[in-house]
């Protein structure tokens, strides 16, 4: 089993251990490893009144939502793929506190989405996991921020190319954004980008992958077909809308 976790297309993100909430914090800082791990202590132990009320307390010391996510989740969500790797925390345990920030995420959409202003019905974006991928947090959190931009995002579950060629067959989308965790599904991803091109009833559609792999190795961009990779959530709509430009002035 993939010993990967998937915080995907959404890099810089959040939080720790032994310390109270009642630690300062300045708007737009990121906190300490302390509260990364405090916060991870009680995704995993199960405790979800405790985790939104740690994520609460931070909201009201000034960070606004956006910076929750990038600062806050995000980070918890690599803490706990890093517990996972190093074989403190199993499968179960780890999926489990996933979903827990999951649930957060959502507590705080609606506050997130009125942080900007943004034009609504905007482009159509797919947003998937590589079949195969075990976690999608990190894709939840980049569709808040395509949300956000304006962006019409679907991002319903796939399990497998077949889904996808029929997606993308029967619906127009101006990008497709995919995550992958780890190199192991290289060769998946890339066959899944050559079904989007083949299938796709937009010949000039864009494709954005996400994940630290390729933070880590950006030369498997093109190696498994991509026009592009996000950096992390808050940059993946700026990406995408860069791309969905340079397309249209592609000859």
């Amino acid at each position: 089993m993939n010993r990967a976790i998937e915080f995907h297309v959404v890099p810089k993100l959040v939080l720790a251990h032994t310390c109270t909430c009642e630690a300062a914090v300045t708007p737009g800082t990121a906190l300490r490893a302390d509260e990364i791990a405090e916060l991870t202590h009680r995704v995993l132990s199960g405790d979800d009144a405790g985790a939104l009320a740690f994520v609460e307390a931070v909201l009201a010391r000034g960070l606004p939502v956006e910076r929750i996510y990038l600062d806050v989740l995000a980070p918890t969500a690599r803490r706990l793929g890093d517990l996972w790797t190093d074989d403190v925390c199993d499968f179960t345990q780890v999926t489990l506190g996933l979903w827990r920030l999951h649930r957060v995420l959502r507590e705080f959409s609606a506050a997130f989405g009125s942080e900007v202003e943004h034009a609504q019905e905007g482009l159509p974006v797919l947003l998937v996991p590589v079949p195969g991928e075990q976690h999608t947090f990190g894709l939840a959190m980049v569709a808040e921020f395509f949300r956000r931009a304006g962006w019409l995002v679907w991002d319903a579950p796939m399990t497998g190319r077949h889904d996808l060629a029929t997606m993308v067959r029967s619906e127009w989308f101006a990008v497709v954004g995919l995550s992958l965790s780890c190199e192991s599904r290289l060769e998946t991803l890339a066959s899944c980008i050559q079904t989007i091109r083949r299938e796709s009833c937009n010949r000039s559609i864009g494709v954005l992958v996400g994940g630290r792999v390729f933070v880590e190795h950006p030369d498997y961009v093109a190696r498994v077909g991509a026009d592009a990779a996000a950096v992390d959530a808050r940059q993946a709509p700026i990406q995408a809308q860069n791309l969905v430009a340079a397309l249209a002035h592609r000859p």
